[in-house]
């Protein structure tokens, strides 16, 4: 298909490919180099770095050609920048986190891995290798990486589930016999369990509690009440077997061992800080990256529809030409850039934490500075130069899409779904070329393959909000709820799921979706059956559906709430805080407000999320609980007050807590004094 393209003598492709290449080779670099890899994943880890060392080879040899790139390369690397990328973060994750977690995780982390390697296969699918001067070495490399990614399958160290089995034993016996003798526990037992996945000394046991709670933190949102108890028990494991395996002769040999492993662990991290400080600095979070560059925010700023930039990326963004919102496609009302003050302090406290300089004082490092964000410039973005060069290819994929065999309708949709994937400016090229129209008409295709590339298609179309409009005038709603009724697989059931929640984000859209008879019954239908991103797609799309007062009652004749309270015991979903926001949004009805009373289960779970939940979980667990208490509900006041746990928690909250957290704490402590005094004088 590439020979046909009028674009393979353009030198600049879709983006400027000595950047784009320029990035490849630096991230996957950054993967070849790691090291001190984790004991639980160690052969998925090593594996896939292995493959990625391959690629450097092809992106190396492909920077030293002069023959112009096709289209087709250029959306190929632009997908392998992708999957790397990610690649990058899912091994830096099984470096730095909680091995114990990792191995208790085993199975969905392999998972990830295998999911990665077939998502680099379906890249190298339209890699044109006959047109690309390579050497027979690396074509031969290339060829053999595509062919295994194929055909890879799911792999699972046996080592680490017999592992796991015998961590979960431990976990168990521990819980039956905690208030008994410490003998029960089988302390030899755990140190071997332990020593079999990198824990051997004290020090070791102290950064894995660290670990631990830390991934409690993260996980108090989403992972769902017994994915937190797990976690503390297994920190309650390490921290007692700690105390007893260790004798107190043990624990100041490893305290002197402990300061000399930091004075030689410091001058080390200062020798490699000074000849490649970028390679050993520790994992960013992800709210201290700016959206556009991904790098760490020095000069965090707040633009008009409330998201935060690094203030260089924004302005230069801006002054492109650019006047709307990077991340959320919304036209921007004025231009003024206001100083995040909190951000920059959580920054500068996490680079004193880390020990990280700020590099911006000296002349030398700021020219480094400035040549490092130039090589991580925003690839899924379409530059300036490389606007014509986009609307040609869109206009050429759309003539596939129309007179093509299913063959090249296929591959014509594929590139359509990446090239919609890449900025906001492909979004608005696409749709002007017309392919709107064609994707929709393609949702009917028979060919999975085919039906699959034009729904997600549509959905990265949909992130724009002016093609939002266009998707419900070209008749999409009718056949993207048929997909997400029935598509040929769960990935294009799923990603209609994500089309419906990006298009009810504007009015027009909430209207007409929840009009429609069928498309909340299949939502709540995903709600059952989906993985756990299609639930959290189907519970985020329901709840821009409520917001729309006429939407309530339908999403609760459709079973949704008795789903909702069953998601936030699964630990597996790992959607409680969605599951948590639609519940509360559904009180508003009187159909959502009886049925969500008629749960029996309901009122613990909630009183056990205002301990482990997450700021947002715990406000609208309180939400929930007051709603259910006011105006007739006696009955939940007093089930409420006959668990032991529930006026600590609120009286916790109502000192600590959010604004919001604390009024409606303090809100929901009256309605339970009211009515212990009621109980009081009617007794009396």
């Amino acid at each position: 298909m590439d020979v046909a393209l009028p674009l393979v003598m353009i030198h600049s492709g879709l983006l400027p490919s000595g950047s784009l290449l320029e990035s490849l080779i630096h991230i996957s670099n950054e993967v070849s180099a790691m090291e001190r890899l984790p004991f639980v994943q160690f052969r998925n880890i090593s594996t896939m770095i292995r493959r990625v060392r391959l690629l450097s080879s092809l992106f190396e040899d492909i920077q030293e050609t002069e023959t112009p790139l096709p289209p087709s390369c250029i959306l190929c690397l632009t997908e392998l920048f992708a999957v790397i990328r990610r690649v990058k973060f899912l091994i830096q994750g099984c470096k730095d986190g909680s091995c114990l977690w990792g191995l208790i995780q085993t199975e969905i982390v392999s998972n990830q891995f295998c999911a990665l390697v077939k998502e680099m296969g379906r890249a190298l699918d339209i890699l044109p290798l006959s047109l690309l001067n390579l050497t027979a070495d690396t074509r031969e490399q290339v060829e053999l990486l595509h062919k295994q990614a194929k055909r890879v399958n799911l792999f699972i160290d046996r080592r680490e589930l017999r592992r796991k089995e015998e961590l979960l034993q431990l976990i168990s016996h521990s819980n039956e016999n905690k208030n008994r003798n410490k003998g029960f526990i089988d302390f030899i037992k755990v140190k071997e369990v332990l020593s079999s996945i990198g824990l051997s000394s004290q020090i070791d046991y102290d950064e894995e509690v660290s670990k631990l709670e830390s991934e409690a933190q993260e996980q108090a949102g989403k992972g769902g009440l017994i994915v937190i108890s797990n976690i503390n028990n297994l920190i309650s494991l390490v921290t007692y077997s700690k105390s007893m395996i260790f004798s107190d002769e043990e624990t100041e040999k490893n305290k002197q061992g402990l300061k000399q492993e930091s004075v030689s662990a410091s001058v080390s991290r200062n020798q490699d800080i000074s000849s490649s400080s970028q390679s050993l600095l520790p994992s960013i979070p992800d709210e201290f990256r700016c959206p556009i560059s991904l790098d760490l925010m020095t000069d965090p700023v707040i633009v008009a529809s409330g998201h935060t930039y690094d203030r260089n990326s924004i302005a230069q963004w801006i002054n492109s030409g650019h006047h709307t919102c990077p991340k959320s496609g919304q036209k921007l009302i004025h231009m003024a850039l206001i100083p995040n003050y909190a951000l920059k302090s959580l920054v500068n406290q996490w680079r004193e934490e880390n020990k990280i300089p700020l590099l911006e004082h000296s002349p030398s490092s700021s020219t480094s500075t400035s040549k490092s964000n130039e090589k991580a410039i925003d690839h899924i973005s379409a530059t300036k130069d490389s606007i014509d060069v986009a609307k040609m290819t869109a206009e050429f994929l759309v003539g596939k899409l129309a007179m093509g065999s299913p063959e090249i309708q296929r591959q014509a949709a594929y590139e359509l779904r990446l090239l919609a994937k890449t900025g906001m400016d492909n979004r608005r090229i696409i749709a002007e070329a017309g392919a709107i129209p064609f994707l929709v008409t393609l949702l009917c295709s028979n060919d999975a393959s085919i039906q699959e590339n034009a729904v997600t298609a549509l959905l990265n179309l949909s992130i724009l909000e002016n093609n939002k409009v266009l998707i419900m005038a070209a008749g999409a709603i009718d056949r993207i709820i048929t997909v997400l009724e029935s598509g040929k697989t769960m990935e294009a059931r799923e990603n209609a799921a994500a089309a419906l929640f990006s298009m009810s984000m504007i009015k027009e859209c909430k209207v007409g979706i929840g009009c429609h008879p069928r498309a909340i019954p299949a939502l709540v239908l995903l709600l059952r059956e989906g993985t756990s991103l299609g639930k959290r797609d189907a519970a985020s799309a329901l709840f821009n559906l409520a917001v729309h007062s006429a939407n309530k009652a339908h999403i609760v004749l459709a079973g949704a709430v008795p789903l909702l309270i069953q998601l936030l015991m699964d630990d597996k979903a790992g959607i409680t805080d969605d599951s948590l926001a639609v519940l509360a949004i559904l009180l508003d009805c009187s159909e959502g407000l009886e049925e969500i009373r008629e749960s029996r289960i309901l009122v613990p779970l909630l009183v056990d999320l205002l301990r482990f939940g997450s700021a947002k979980g715990k406000e609208n667990s309180i939400t929930l609980l007051l709603g259910l208490c006011r105006d007739g509900g006696e009955e939940v006041t007093k089930r409420l007050l006959l668990n032991p746990r529930s006026i600590p928690s609120l009286q916790s909250l109502s000192t600590d807590g959010s604004l919001k957290t604390r009024r409606k704490a303090n809100a929901l402590l009256r309605i339970l004094n009211r009515c212990c005094s009621q109980s009081h004088n009617h007794v009396g």
